[in-house]
């Protein structure tokens, strides 16, 4: 679904004033019923983690780590049974597997006499039987378990929704017999950057010779199409010639402006594909 410049910064004013919970999403999907419920999520997510990079400086500073730190053990020994770490990082509009992560690394700290390693701290994020207290274990789950935009179950179902569009995008392609390759085929050839498919012969969309495309199962805002520009898609054109990039959750229109330069965008495959 392509929005207007317009339409998406009406969507983000909505956001910016309310927090960032999932009550805040299903409000969000009352006020702007006309649009796809994947592109809301999406954006939802896009502006929650460009909040958390704004303020993760002061949440990590040695006084905030260390205030988070006391403030979980006071709470947890007065009720161990609560969501303490869950509601600290609500309280302070901070993402709870990132607040998990401060709490654990500080408590690991106090086992050890040493800084844990992030391979550590990792596993046990993703694993929270291995973390040697069972209260901060159940604490560190629970945050885990309601994160909608960070730790390793979001990252999990984001790299799940990843493939599947490429596997989506991959049969479609088989479908109209455009013959390809691959990610993984151009990497066993020794590419070290390449898009999702390379079309082995051309293919004109909508008058615009297309030898490559990338799928992005994600909303294009502006800031993540620039970023995706600068270090993805030039360096495909330059390298295979122009391209496709479809951004299966809807992308900003006006960023559509590179056609003329071999940079196209679409929110789903295109039909009237010309093939040689």
């Amino acid at each position: 679904m392509k929005l207007t410049k317009a339409q998406y910064e009406e969507i983000t004013q909505f956001l910016a004033q309310a927090p960032p919970t999932r009550q805040s999403l299903r409000k969000l999907k009352e006020r702007f019923p006309s649009q796809s419920q994947s592109t809301l999520l999406s954006i939802f997510s896009q502006e929650y983690q460009k909040l958390i990079k704004r303020t993760h400086a002061k949440h990590h500073s040695p006084e905030a780590t260390e205030a988070y730190y006391q403030r979980y053990l006071n709470r947890v020994l007065k009720n161990a049974t609560s969501p303490v770490l869950l509601e600290m990082a609500n309280e302070v509009d901070f993402a709870p597997s990132l607040m998990a992560r401060i709490v654990l690394e500080r408590f690991l700290q106090d086992q050890d006499g040493s800084t844990p390693t992030k391979t550590r701290i990792n596993s046990m994020l993703r694993d929270p039987s291995q973390i040697p207290d069972g209260v901060l274990a159940n604490q560190v789950y629970q945050c885990t378990v309601n994160d909608y935009c960070y730790g390793p179950l979001v990252d999990c179902i984001k790299h799940a929704i990843g493939h599947e569009h490429e596997v989506l995008l991959k049969e479609m392609l088989l479908e109209k017999n455009i013959s390809f390759l691959a990610e993984d085929q151009l990497r066993a050839k020794g590419y070290d950057k390449t898009p999702d498919f390379i079309l082995e012969v051309p293919v004109a969309v909508e008058g615009h010779i297309i030898h490559w495309i990338e799928s992005k199962a994600s909303f294009g805002d502006e800031c993540s199409h620039q970023a995706y520009l600068h270090d993805q898609f030039w360096s495909y054109w330059n390298r295979f010639g122009p391209g496709l990039v479809i951004y299966w959750y809807g992308f900003i229109e006006e960023l559509d402006c590179h056609r003329n330069r071999g940079i196209l965008l679409k929110d789903c495959f295109p039909t009237g594909i010309v093939t040689l």
